[in-house]
């Protein structure tokens, strides 16, 4: 910081994405300063710069950004953890604990969630309630584009525990974007027996194939329901996992599932829209068709654990890095590029 003022990226409306000295962070009783080293771009910020997002979880303008990792430059008063020097990443949610959905168990669904923005900067403020609930320490042998990670993988873990995916499960996962090839890593990593992948980029799918994925469907050229029906000797698979966030994408995936099986629907679609549904596909079928928004604590502790064990490699994801400077860029490169998946973004 140099006289008081830090860069940051600020979002002021769609497509509307600057890169502005503000006044620095000051911090207060319980909480602590990052010094950000690396933040990764996320589906969930190109859907907000491309679209907009739901107002009672963001509003514009803001500080953009929420997936990062960093180095704690100053503590505030009654902070014992964590210490100045310390290498840290934080979520950018923090349940109250008190309300009723986090009685249940459903902190995910908090209804006073602290919500932490503002990873594209050189420098983050993190309130005392994130510090509690929501905060690991990075060991040494992880860098920090790969601890930034830890956000999404937390997310893509809360969903694959939701759907239940088991061992010898044969699951299909639309779209092959960093979600989804997130999906398709933990699919494989809970003993899926195949994975099937679809996209409309060749580009993508021979990413996904690299990764792991069994079979690749590009569906701008094969008729993806059809295609999973001969994969599956008709059956449909066990596990759907929509990761795009489309109605016509959301409503393809109830096709794809056999009886007994499970829907995933993963990808937030735009604010105000409706998908139809068989009933007999509910009913007959016996299918189970669920949503899965953000993750617990536990799983943001849960995924950290698994990076830092090397039970999965999400490095391969991270396929370009770019200054903060360049940020406008890297959005429009996101929106253009066939074969960028995650840009890291190093302040």
């Amino acid at each position: 910081m140099s006289n008081g003022k830090m860069k940051a990226a600020m979002l002021y409306g769609v497509k509307d994405l600057r890169v502005e000295d503000i006044e620095s962070p000051q911090i207060d009783k319980g909480e602590i300063l990052v010094e950000i080293k690396a933040a990764t771009s996320c589906g969930t910020d190109l859907k907000i710069f491309q679209r907009g997002y739901v107002k009672k979880i963001i509003e514009l303008p803001t500080a953009f950004g929420h997936e990062w990792a960093g180095d704690v430059v100053e503590v505030g008063n009654n902070v014992t953890w964590p210490r100045k020097g310390m290498r840290i990443r934080a979520g950018n949610s923090a349940p109250c604990l008190r309300c009723k959905m986090c009685q249940n168990g459903k902190y995910n669904l908090c209804e006073d969630m602290l919500w932490l923005w503002g990873a594209y900067a050189e420098y983050i403020r993190v309130p005392a309630r994130t510090i509690l609930v929501n905060a690991q320490e990075i060991p040494l042998h992880i860098n920090y584009e790969e601890a930034a990670m830890v956000e999404p993988l937390a997310c893509v873990m809360y969903g694959a525990e939701k759907a239940n995916i088991k061992l010898g499960d044969s699951v299909a996962i639309i779209g092959a974007g960093p979600i989804g090839l997130l999906h398709l890593l933990i699919a494989k990593k809970r003993g899926a027996e195949k994975v099937i992948i679809s996209d409309l980029l060749d580009e993508r799918l021979e990413f996904a194939q690299d990764l792991g994925a069994d079979e690749i469907i590009n569906a701008k050229n094969e008729d993806t329901i059809e295609r999973i029906r001969q994969l599956t000797k008709g059956y449909g698979v066990n596990v759907v996992i929509e990761a795009i966030g489309f109605p016509s994408t959301w409503e393809q995936a109830l096709k794809m599932v056999s009886k007994g099986g499970t829907v995933l629907e993963f990808g937030g679609c735009p604010p105000d829209t409706n998908i139809v549904m068989s009933t007999e596909l509910l009913h007959y079928g016996d299918v189970t068709v669920m949503g899965s928004f953000h993750a617990t604590p536990i799983h943001f502790k849960r995924a950290m654990n698994l990076v830092a064990s090397g039970g999965l490699n999400v490095k391969p994801l991270v396929t370009r890095r770019m200054p903060l400077d360049k940020i406008q860029e890297a959005f429009e490169i996101l929106t253009t590029s066939k074969s960028d998946i995650k840009i890291a973004i190093i302040p």
